[in-house]
C-alpha cells in the first residue's frame, strides 16, 4: 500500500496527533468526579477527535491525502496516543484496553472531518483551533459529577452433573481458587485481579466473604437463604476493600463510576443434575453510558460464565469422588 494511504513513510503526522492526545490527557488528570477527570465526557468524546484532526491537518500541510488516509492515519494516531499514556504511567492497562476501540472510531471521525475541512471549506486552521479548544471549554463548563446512573443485570445459567446439595456446598464454600480455573475470564486477562475465594461465614452470620488478588476483599450480606434452592446477597465494600493500585480508579468496584449491587443463584433439579442460574445486577455511572454499559455487560457476562463453569467443575469432581467412595472395592 502506498504512503498516501497509511503513514509508514511520513510518520510525523501520526506522532503529532498522538502527542496532542497525550497533552490533553495530562490536562485531564484530575480526581474522579472533577471537571478535569479522564472520565469526563469532554475528554472521552473530544480528545480522540482532536487527535484525528491534528493528524490529518499536519499531513495535509505536506500534500493532499486520500480519504482512506483520513480514516486510517488517525486510527493509528489514537492507538499510539493510548500506548503513550501507558508508557508514561498516566493511564492503567484496564482502562486503556477498554477505551481503545471507542477512541479509534472517534479519531477516524475527527480525521474525516478535518479532511472535509481541508478539501471543501478552506478553513482547516480555524477548524483545528476549535477542535483543540472545545475539550478544554467543555471540561470547564460540564461538572464531572454530571453522571448518568444506569442499573442493569446479566443472567447466565449452566447445567451441572451434580445434585443440588453438592452445588449448594460449592456456592457457600469455595476456597483456594486457582488462577487457571478462571483463566478464560476476559476481565482477568486485561488486569482485573482474579478471585481467590468465596466463603460463607460461621453459622448465623449470613455473610459471604470474598477475596481477590492484590488484596481486594469485600463481603456479601445474604438476603435470601434457601439451602439447595436459592441464595442471594448484596455487596458491601469497606474503605480498605480495594487497596490503592489494585484497580484503576476509573473501574474501581464500589466507586463513583462502577459498582456491583447484588448477585443471586437459583438451583433447579434437571435431568439428574442441577440447572444453576446466576443473576448479577450492577451500576454504571458515566457521561458515556452507551459505551461503558455495553463493555460492563460484555465483561460481567463472561465472568458469570467462567464462575458457573468453576462451580460446575468442582461440583462434578466432588460428586464423582463421593460416588467412588461408596462403591465397594473388589477383594
Amino acid at each position: 500500500m502506498s504512503a498516501d494511504h497509511l503513514p509508514f513513510r511520513y510518520r510525523w503526522p501520526v506522532l503529532a496527533g498522538a502527542l496532542a492526545g497525550i497533552a490533553l490527557r495530562l490536562v485531564f488528570s484530575g480526581v474522579a468526579g472533577g471537571h478535569w477527570s479522564a472520565m469526563a465526557g469532554a475528554f472521552v468524546f473530544l480528545a480522540p477527535i482532536a487527535v484525528g484532526m491534528v493528524t490529518v491537518y499536519v499531513a495535509e500541510r505536506e500534500h493532499r491525502r486520500s480519504w482512506l488516509y483520513y480514516l486510517g492515519a488517525p486510527f493509528l494516531a489514537t492507538a499510539l496516543f493510548v500506548v503513550g499514556t501507558l508508557l508514561i504511567n498516566i493511564e492503567g492497562l484496564i482502562c486503556a484496553i477498554v477505551i481503545a476501540p471507542l477512541f479509534g472510531v472517534l479519531g477516524s471521525i475527527g480525521g474525516l472531518l478535518m479532511g472535509i475541512a481541508c478539501r471543501v471549506s478552506g478553513w482547516p486552521r480555524p477548524t483545528l483551533y476549535a477542535a483543540g479548544v472545545l475539550p478544554l471549554l467543555m471540561g470547564a463548563l460540564v461538572p464531572g459529577t454530571a453522571l448518568q446512573d444506569e442499573h442493569s443485570q446479566v443472567e447466565r445459567s449452566l447445567w451441572i452433573a451434580a445434585p443440588p446439595a453438592v452445588v449448594w456446598q460449592q456456592l457457600t464454600q469455595l476456597p483456594d481458587i486457582r488462577a487457571d480455573e478462571v483463566a478464560r475470564g476476559w476481565a482477568y486477562r486485561i488486569g482485573v485481579p482474579p478471585p481467590k475465594s468465596g466463603v460463607t461465614g460461621a453459622a448465623g452470620q449470613r455473610v459471604q466473604h470474598f477475596r481477590m488478588g492484590k488484596g481486594i476483599h469485600f463481603d456479601g450480606d445474604i438476603t435470601e437463604w434457601l439451602p439447595a434452592r436459592r441464595i442471594a446477597w448484596t455487596y458491601r465494600f469497606a474503605a480498605d476493600s480495594v487497596p490503592a493500585g489494585a484497580l484503576d480508579d476509573h473501574v474501581r468496584i464500589g466507586g463513583l463510576y462502577f459498582d456491583l449491587l447484588d448477585t443471586a443463584f437459583e438451583l433447579q433439579p434437571e435431568h439428574g443434575g442441577t440447572r444453576l442460574a446466576m443473576r448479577t445486577r450492577y451500576r454504571v455511572s458515566t457521561q458515556f453510558n452507551f459505551y461503558a454499559e455495553g463493555v460492563a455487560k460484555l465483561l460481567l457476562g463472561n465472568v458469570s460464565e467462567v464462575l458457573l463453569e468453576l462451580y460446575a467443575r468442582r461440583s462434578e469432581v466432588q460428586t464423582v469422588s463421593c460416588f467412588s467412595s461408596m462403591v465397594p472395592r473388589a477383594t
